[in-house]
């Protein structure tokens, strides 16, 4: 075995998303009230992301992200910028164990097409002109983020759709992934990631709950939220690595599913074809390792160091989960990365900025005594 890979996913891995410094929010907050610019604003987070990208290689890494500096939130900032998106402001108490009041949610209000000058690609170029030799990775909600979010579960599309059918729009949102994976491949990425938390909806009892509440089947649900991937990746070059990241909400270190992955693990695991999964295993919610079986020859990257709390894990548990994860999946198909990034939105989960570099070591040296044999 060996911890060499040339193609992402890599053995010691990371999410995205990085804990914003002081001066970073402090920049924000000037640009909000009016005090600078947003070139000025831009040119501090310029300076910001090349600072992490150093520190990323320092600790390690491979693959390089720009921790969504420039995102208030993980998936909002993409899906907004996409045509035929509405955004509007929610109230929402009961989420993440009452940790958040408040929070912008979003509807497909038109027609949607994915505009080529998209923010998040010179985003992109920048991250890439400063990685160097590192592989720049970025992160980007997945499809299913629009098809449930902006669909299946808004009040608003479901009181006036604003396409005939769901299949209507889910080949609309198909279409937007294509040429959103086609753009970021010119800009020369070869390392995108999907976001989704839309799937934990699926495995968990109460939101499974609310689905049929809504007149759906969470079960054939599965079924569509697969299919809406597949396609979203029939065009994918072969030379770019797409992997998925299912999570189960991640603000200022609370959650909002939990339930194993058994419900959603023979559609997902044995018919999407990204190259490798990123998931949760960090605790009880996240269940056991048997829907693994379903995996093919994709690569798991197992996220069994938490990024929600300061304390480092036992390295010589963590390693024992991964030799337990060999039963169901070949450990030359396994990774490890924390399970979730520091910072889902820009207030940043209960740590610091040094725990969470201290959390990425653990995951390197780990890796490096697992593989490097």
């Amino acid at each position: 075995m060996t911890n060499t890979i040339t193609k992402a996913p890599f053995r010691a891995d990371h999410v995205g998303s990085f804990l914003r410094p002081q001066v970073l929010k402090d920049a924000r907050a000037q640009y909000q009230q009016g005090q600078i610019t947003k070139e000025e604003l831009r040119l501090i987070e310029d300076i910001e992301i090349a600072k992490l990208v150093e520190k990323q290689k320092e600790v390690g890494l491979s693959a390089v992200t720009d921790g969504e500096f420039r995102r208030r939130w993980w998936h909002l900032d993409f899906i907004r910028a996409i045509d035929g998106i509405r955004v509007y402001e929610v109230d929402i108490s009961g989420a993440f164990n009452g940790a958040m009041k408040k929070a912008e949610a979003y509807t497909v209000d038109s027609k949607l097409n994915f505009p080529k000058d998209h923010p998040f690609l010179e985003d992109f170029k920048y991250l890439k002109s400063i990685a160097g030799e590192h592989v720049a990775k970025i992160t980007i909600p997945g499809p299913n983020m629009i098809f449930y979010s902006g669909v299946v579960a808004s009040e608003p599309y479901l009181s006036n759709p604003s396409y005939a059918s769901l299949d209507d729009v889910a080949k609309d949102i198909i279409k937007v992934y294509q040429d959103a994976i086609q753009a970021f491949y010119e800009a020369g990425c070869r390392y995108l990631q999907l976001d989704d938390t839309s799937w934990g909806a699926l495995f968990s009892d109460v939101f499974r709950d609310k689905i049929k509440e809504k007149g759906f089947d969470p079960d054939e649900l599965v079924k569509k939220f697969a299919d809406i991937t597949v396609e979203s990746l029939a065009n994918k070059p072969e030379d770019m690595s797409v992997t998925i990241h299912i999570c189960r909400g991640n603000f200022k270190s609370s959650w909002l599913y939990q339930g194993a992955y058994e419900p959603i693990a023979k559609e997902l695991f044995s018919r999407v074809n990204v190259d490798a999964f990123f998931l949760e295993f960090d605790n009880e919610r996240s269940g056991d390792f048997k829907p693994l079986r379903f995996i093919k020859d994709q690569h798991v990257v197992l996220g069994l160091i938490t990024s929600k709390t300061s304390e480092l894990e036992d390295e010589a548990e963590i390693k024992g989960k991964i030799e337990e994860a060999t039963e169901y999946v070949n450990i030359d198909q396994l990774c490890l990365s924390p399970q979730c990034g520091f910072a889902s939105t820009e207030e940043g989960n209960l740590l610091t900025e040094e725990q969470q570099w201290d959390k990425l070591r653990h995951v390197v040296r780990i890796a490096k005594d697992v593989w490097d044999k």
